[in-house]
């Protein structure tokens, strides 16, 4: 594909705002999606996202619209950036749009809560196979911030078939932005969406006053439980050990520009949910994911600790305290309970 082609970007928060500034620096025009009016008309005349990404000027090449119809209906790519509670809803008005054999590329990284689908879970629902549609997971340790700055990135773009993860990747590639491929669509969104569980209570930890050991297992046993939960349901273990694993894991659990560590950080120092919440524009993932990842591995009877605790002290009012002791009292175990589904001793 040429640079003559435009894409599409749906959702201009600071991860949608940073891919459509990498795509339009590379050449491709870029139409970008803006679900406030008033935020779209502030791009168009100041060339700024002072809401989500404040002090980086956009290039020309992209231009703000709140017609979503429009955009949808004049583009094959589309690069879907949207918060993963109201992705359904996005998603639904897109549909009747598509054009067949549209390639759309999902950067979101979530669990619906009320189905416990991915984001590619939502799309099979709503798309008819006659579109010939192809669904692109787009997921990695990439702080839109950096990216702006053009910080050496490196992603991976998971689809069912390679061929069309080779376009996609050679559609974003750039060089400060490496990109690897993976078909293993099913473990990168897993992934990408169960860390920013682990990151709520690695930064949890942070607040509470614990040092680096406790960051440390946290994070190890972290990577364990969303490993498990990810084979159960099909994903390639190895994955787990990738740019979307552990990748992203380490840069959400440990970096200071992460929503979801912020907010954990702030639960540990004693502040209640609520008031976090509302003191924040942008969205931290991790807190809706967490009541869906809880449910899921209830439902498919899966081990999650740490998961479960982060739950309860975000929804039951638990003592983040109290949710530590009763993680370090758990029976004791091998430390291979095995992620990897292969016996215990081989």
């Amino acid at each position: 594909m040429g640079t003559g082609e435009r894409i599409a970007v749906i959702g201009a928060g600071s991860w949608g705002t940073a891919l459509a500034q990498l795509l339009a620096e590379k050449g491709y025009g870029v139409d970008l999606w803006v679900y406030e009016p008033e935020l779209c008309e502030t791009i168009r005349r100041t060339r700024e996202n002072d809401y989500y990404l404040k002090g980086f000027r956009l290039s020309e090449q992209i231009t703000p619209s709140t017609d979503l119809a429009g955009i949808v209906a004049s583009h094959r790519v589309l690069v879907m950036v949207v918060p993963s509670h109201v992705y359904r809803s996005v998603a639904s008005r897109m549909v009747p749009h598509l054009k067949k054999g549209s390639i759309l590329v999902s950067a979101t990284k979530g669990i619906e809560n009320e189905t416990l689908l991915t984001m590619s879970g939502i799309w099979k629902e709503l798309l008819d196979p006659s579109l010939e549609a192809h669904v692109v997971t787009l997921a990695g340790p990439s702080f839109a911030r950096e990216v702006m700055q053009k910080t050496p990135t490196a992603v991976t773009v998971a689809a069912d078939s390679l061929a069309v993860a080779e376009t996609v990747q050679r559609i974003f590639h750039a060089p400060a932005f490496r990109v690897y491929t993976s078909q293993d669509k099913v473990g990168v969104e897993l992934a990408g969406a169960l860390k920013n569980v682990i990151a709520l209570a690695a930064g949890t930890c942070d607040g509470l006053g614990y040092g680096h050991n406790t960051r440390a297992a946290l994070i190890t046993r972290g990577l364990a439980e969303i490993t498990r939960l990810g084979v159960r349901l099909g994903a390639h273990p190895m994955t787990f050990a990738g740019l979307s694993g552990i990748g992203d894991l380490l840069l959400t659990c440990t970096g200071d520009l992460s929503r979801n560590r912020t907010v954990g950080y702030r639960l540990g120092r004693g502040e209640k949910l609520s008031d976090i919440l509302a003191d924040m524009r942008m969205v931290a993932e991790g807190v809706k994911t967490s009541k869906s990842v809880y449910h899921l591995a209830r439902k498919m009877e899966v081990d999650m600790p740490i998961s479960e605790q982060i739950y309860k002290v975000l929804y039951e009012d638990k003592d983040p305290r109290q949710a530590v002791r009763d993680l370090m009292e758990r029976d004791l175990k091998s430390e291979m309970e095995f992620p990897l589904g292969m016996p215990q001793g081989s």
